[in-house]
């Protein structure tokens, strides 16, 4: 099977919800629009940033099926497909593919705390069952197990795997994977205490599965651009530097919390988090506004920086 590879600005889009705790499709369509409108390459649907794990099954395969009525132009769908145990997940892939999704992507079940080469197994055994293409979500802060190189070199082998998000803080793992040159598309984690960004743009990766897009699309659409002229990597270097602090916030606490308050301050459809989540306080959306307002971010995506937070949190 020949997919095409995934290139730039990956990410992984929040869940909006309304006021009384339903899911907001109204809202999806908004954020999709804007994804599409500022260059970013593909949306991962229900990833921790969409607080999959509070989601129920249902709610899960409705969102796919009404998501993928907002498909339009080349802006790829994927959908967080990982499931509590290895035939929940097959399950979560299989409709996602009979729906239309792009792809899946795909982590270690939460709590389970396997061993790596179980997990390999298990990743293994779901790429047999899949019709689509899938990621691989490389992150032992949520689910303990940490795949190595040589794990990972195993996935890329099958011809289903096709993405990799790295988000260990081990610089020399992608430095090792980049040269190994596996056929997938090598991407990472955009926290900046990770330290992941630059050395994987800088070493040939193909961009960034990033969380931080929710906010700043076009400046996650440029630092993920992979490094084929020096304009790539000046233009990468200058958008990483100037967008520090408002990264260095969006990572301030638990994912999404930082994100999906801000959104809400800036008038972006995002709506309550689900208990036992909470809302930023109102000093710390305060800082972020000055962020943003000191990034011109109202006047580049008209961000309603005066709104009451009241009405934000």
């Amino acid at each position: 099977m020949t997919t095409e590879r995934i290139e730039g600005s990956f990410v992984a889009l929040i869940t909006p919800f309304n006021q009384d705790g339903s899911i907001d499709y109204g809202g999806f369509e908004t954020l999709l629009e804007f994804q599409r409108t500022h260059g970013t390459s593909a949306v991962l649907i229900m990833g921790s940033t969409g607080e999959v794990s509070m989601l129920s099954p249902q709610e899960r395969k409705e969102i796919v099926t009404r998501t993928l009525r907002f498909r339009s132009g080349d802006m790829k769908m994927y959908y967080g497909c990982t499931g509590q145990h290895t035939e929940g997940t097959i399950d979560y892939v299989r409709h996602a593919a009979a729906e239309g999704a792009d792809g899946a992507i795909i982590a270690a079940p939460a709590y389970v705390c396997a061993s790596t080469s179980a997990i390999v197994d298990y990743c293994l055994d779901v790429a047999d069952a899949s019709p689509i293409p899938l990621g691989f979500y490389n992150n032992p802060p949520r689910v303990a197990t940490d795949l190595g190189v040589e794990d990972i070199l195993r996935l890329a082998e099958h011809p289903m795997f096709t993405i990799l998000k790295e988000s260990t803080t081990r610089v020399a793992q992608i430095a090792q994977l980049c040269a190994a040159q596996p056929d997938l598309s090598l991407m990472c984690c955009c926290a900046p205490n990770l330290g992941l960004v630059v050395p994987l743009m800088a070493l040939g990766g193909h961009g960034t599965a990033n969380m931080s897009g929710n906010v700043l699309p076009a400046e996650m659409a440029t630092i993920s651009t992979p490094w084929r002229h020096d304009g790539d990597a000046f233009a990468c270097r200058q958008a990483w530097l100037e967008n520090l602090p408002m990264l260095h916030f969006l990572y301030s606490e638990v994912n999404p919390v930082a994100v999906k308050s801000l959104m809400g301050a800036f008038g972006l459809p995002a709506g309550p988090l689900r208990r036992p989540l909470q809302g930023l306080d109102r000093s710390a959306l305060t800082t972020g506004l000055e962020i943003a307002r000191q990034l011109g971010l109202d006047d580049k995506y008209g961000y309603d920086l005066g709104r009451p937070l009241a009405a934000a949190v």
